[in-house]
């Protein structure tokens, strides 16, 4: 494929910018992003202001491109012909159904393309789709709104509950609700609705309730999630060894769940006792699924550990990329960008598929630091797009998916792992016990240092 010179030194140069702006170019074009609207959409409307110069606004935002939604506008670079107001009050206004789509979408798009590319990772229970489901708080705003400035309660903007794939890597659907005190377990129907045949569902002792586990299982999917103490049951035999997982010996009983209309449910019960003590001081773990029992205790309790990758998702969303932006007070707004934000994370969890396939899954996952990878795409593409203007991405959107995933490898060969190292922390230190002198309640930095050097000089 022959491109533009100034094309072929930012390939080389920086190849992480480009993957993600070919990526946005094929997977989240103006037309597609716009007829996302039109049909989601129920009371907003568009004029002046279209719905994709939004997303791409807040793409830059939230990737640290721009410093602040202000700062965004202020650069015209999007198009925007409308006031700052307008703008606010469109964000304050993108009906969550949308917001949500988005994040849909946007991971429809990508899974084929990670297929292709050979940058799946194999699932942890192999025969059966992965989910893993888990709720996330937005973070407290500031207290911009009349009603909260008195007040020092935290003004919560939302909750979601976020579907992600392991296999995949990817935030695959998303629930959201404006109402930041609502529980997770009152937002579960239309994750029951996303239920298919076969389909593995990971997720917390906060969903473990009848409803959601009987939901699951009429649909003809399956379910591991960690026992709560509120739930019903009873047991129907002891508990049986069935051997040792990395995390502790393993065993084994069925329990009986009964539903309302007397009709009985047999599930396995599995308890790890566990090597080592949970941060709650738990020494023991209780998980509950309807898995067949041709999938061992051991696999089903090493399955639930899957668990921690959204939780190492919500990190990489609030360390690399900025999605609570917290002078965003009204809740569609938050939710909208932090939507914004999972879109971006799904953008880097393709590109990182895309170099598994090219350099291994373990050479990038122990040396391929996502912070690096979103500094360079947020420092970079302003840059590169007033050097490539939008009419020399076109041919992204005509290439056939074999013909993209062969240019994203040759990226990824570009790619020098030196310039992007990702961190490896040491065994965490206890912290120390502090003591307060009120008579000497700050210290000079200088004398301790003057006082160590006398130490050690002896």
């Amino acid at each position: 494929m022959l491109l533009d010179p100034v094309f072929e030194r930012f390939m080389e140069k920086t190849p992480f910018a480009v993957m993600a702006r070919s990526l946005l170019e094929r997977t989240l074009t103006s037309e597609a992003l716009n007829a996302l609207f039109q049909e989601k959409a129920n009371a907003q409307y568009e004029r002046e202001l279209t719905f994709s110069s939004v997303v791409d606004l807040m793409g830059q935002v939230v990737t640290s491109a721009f410093p602040s939604v202000r700062a965004a506008f202020l650069d015209k670079t999007f198009g925007i012909s409308v006031s700052l107001t307008s703008l606010y009050n469109k964000l304050q206004g993108i009906e969550p159904q949308v917001s949500a789509q988005l994040v849909a979408h946007s991971a429809g798009q990508l899974q084929p393309l990670l297929q292709e590319s050979g940058g799946t990772l194999p699932e942890p229970v192999p025969g059966y789709h992965m989910h893993v489901l888990d709720g996330n708080n937005i973070a407290a705003t500031e207290h911009r709104l009349d009603e909260t400035r008195d007040n020092s309660a935290a003004p919560l903007p939302g909750k979601s509950l976020c579907v992600f794939r392991p296999a995949l890597q990817l935030v695959t659907n998303i629930v959201l609700c404006e109402d930041g005190h609502a529980q997770e377990r009152s937002l579960v129907d239309p994750i029951l609705d996303l239920i298919e045949k076969d389909s593995l569902w990971v997720a917390d002792r906060n969903f473990c309730f009848q409803r959601f586990l009987l939901g699951i299982a009429l649909k003809l999917g399956f379910f591991l999630i960690r026992e709560h103490a509120g739930l019903n049951y009873q047991v129907a035999n002891k508990l049986r060894k069935r051997g040792w997982s990395a995390s502790g010996e393993v065993l084994e009983q069925t329990i009986v769940i009964e539903d309302e209309k007397g009709h009985k449910y047999h599930f396995r019960r599995i308890v790890v006792k566990l090597n080592q003590a949970t941060e709650d001081g738990d020494w023991e773990l209780a998980l509950l699924t309807n898995l067949p029992k041709t999938v061992s205790a051991i696999v089903v309790s090493e399955a639930y550990r899957q668990r921690w990758t959204i939780e190492g998702g919500f990190q990489d969303l609030t360390t690399t990329l900025d999605c609570e932006i917290n002078t965003l007070c009204y809740p569609r707004a938050a939710l909208f960008v932090f939507c914004v934000a999972v879109l971006a994370y799904n953008l880097q969890s393709a590109i990182k598929g895309v170099m598994r396939a090219e350099h291994g899954a373990d050479k990038v996952e122990h040396d391929l630091s996502r912070y690096f990878v979103a500094g360079e795409i947020g420092q970079v593409y302003r840059g590169m797009m007033v050097a490539l203007p939008s009419d020399e991405w076109v041919v992204f959107q005509h290439m056939s998916i074999t013909e993209y995933a062969a240019f994203l490898k040759q990226l990824a060969r570009n790619v020098d792992f030196e310039r992007y190292p990702k961190a490896h922390r040491g065994t965490k230190k206890a912290k120390p016990k502090r003591h307060y002198d009120p008579e000497h309640p700050h210290v000079s930095v200088a004398k301790i240092l003057l006082a160590r050097k006398l130490n050690e000089t002896g």
